[in-house]
């Protein structure tokens, strides 16, 4: 089992920080059991301290990769996209396979639309007070009037008892 140091705190810190893997993978990695990280944790505030900075990075860097993304999705973006034909040229590699040769080769570059669910979530949490998503239900009678605007409290409550009557079946 390997011994607590400050090069095993960096090494874990490092592998926490990459995000490639969870808690029992580095464990593993670095010869230690899930007990003995969970010790540490309790026992040396440092490692503590450093497992926790290290997690704060990586949620950091992946905000700041997120927000590119982010940013492609709503600009749009263009991709390059190689297409390659291959005909067989009647030679056999050392594999035993035919061997092959270009006929033809094509570059292409593609545009990538914005995207209509990336654009509506940036305006409605960055631009809240002109695009809100929200919904409003109107209850109107058949003539198109409110149906609840001429009726007092007491009609309210006498018209609500009566739907939770046939709601329960009463």
């Amino acid at each position: 089992m390997a011994a607590y140091s400050k090069k095993m705190v960096s090494k874990i810190a490092g592998l926490v920080k990459s995000d490639t893997y969870t808690i029992a993978e580095i464990c593993g990695i670095v010869g230690i059991s899930l007990r003995t990280y969970f010790r540490w944790m309790q026992e040396h505030p440092e490692f503590a301290d450093a497992v926790e900075r290290a997690k704060d990075e990586r949620m950091q860097k992946l905000v700041v990769e997120a927000r590119k993304s982010l940013l492609r999705k709503i600009t749009g973006y263009d991709v390059e996209e190689t297409h390659t034909v291959v005909i067989p040229n009647g030679e056999k590699g050392p594999d035993g396979k035919p061997k092959g040769k270009v006929k033809e080769k094509k570059t292409v570059i593609k545009h990538i639309q914005p995207d209509t669910m990336a654009i509506i979530f940036t305006l409605t949490n960055g631009d809240s007070e002109n695009f809100k998503n929200k919904h409003s239900i109107e209850a109107t009678g058949k003539d198109g009037k409110d149906l609840f605007e001429s009726k007092s409290i007491s009609e309210l409550k006498e018209d609500l008892d009566g739907l939770m009557r046939i709601i329960n079946g009463g």
